[in-house]
């Protein structure tokens, strides 16, 4: 049987050194092979394609590249095994994007911020700013949560949508009226004594998206934190 197995392999490396073929004709294939995956929109296949590729013929672009399908594919983790989790100044645009959604994705705002901030610095927009909003809420940065707020509400056109998945069915609501909802979350946090400001500023939200769920649950919960005489009053 070792024989066997022995003379298989034997034969297999004679097949393979028959035809073999030279790097960059390695190379040419699997660029081919990713522009069919990519034609076909085969996930798996890209990804197989890309990985090859960047053994291959390593680049930052590549690296990139793979890196933001894994993330675009919610395949986090494999994301940042890719790409790293480190700030760095040199990384491009994709990178950074990728290293902030995928660390935002596994629960680490901390170090989601870091990335986040460092796009906002090179090119700042509401889109933005709701997520340096949000994740300072996160880690109680609610002053600087303040102000990503305030900007936002400023710049956010009409026709600006945020998409949020805390029900089954994902939905996506005006993200003026989602800057609303956050900056009701920073006043109930920086005074837990004039719940009815916080409300009020919720209901702004709501006035803007009345099926805007997440605010009213953010609502419900703040009204059930009145005592039974504020209830009385209002």
């Amino acid at each position: 049987m070792k024989k066997f197995v022995f003379i298989g392999l034997v034969g297999l490396t004679f097949v393979y050194s028959g035809y073999s073929q030279t790097s960059s004709e390695i190379t040419e294939h699997f660029e081919a092979y990713y522009k069919e995956m990519k034609k076909q929109s085969d996930i798996n296949g890209v990804i197989n394609a890309l990985t090859h590729l960047n053994v291959l013929s390593p680049s930052v672009e590549r690296r990139d590249t793979l890196a933001y399908v894994y993330a675009n594919n919610n395949q986090h983790l494999q994301a940042l095994n890719t790409i790293g989790i480190e700030k760095n100044d040199a990384d491009s645009d994709l990178a950074v994007k990728v290293k902030a959604i995928s660390l935002k994705a596994l629960n680490q705002p901390k170090r989601a911020l870091e990335q986040f901030e460092v796009l906002y610095s090179r090119q700042p927009n509401a889109y933005l700013a709701y997520e340096l909003a949000d994740l300072k809420i996160q880690t109680g940065d609610n002053t600087g949560a303040q102000k990503d707020i305030e900007y936002g509400i400023l710049n956010a056109k009409d026709d600006m949508k945020y998409a949020f998945y805390e029900r089954q069915q994902p939905y996506e609501v005006s993200l003026k009226a989602a800057f609303y909802h956050l900056k009701g979350l920073v006043q109930y946090n920086m005074n837990h004594e004039d719940i009815d400001m916080a409300i009020a500023t919720i209901d702004e939200a709501l006035k803007l998206d009345p099926n805007f769920n997440l605010a009213s649950l953010s609502k419900q919960a703040l009204e059930s934190r009145k005592t039974p005489a504020e209830v009385k009053e209002n």
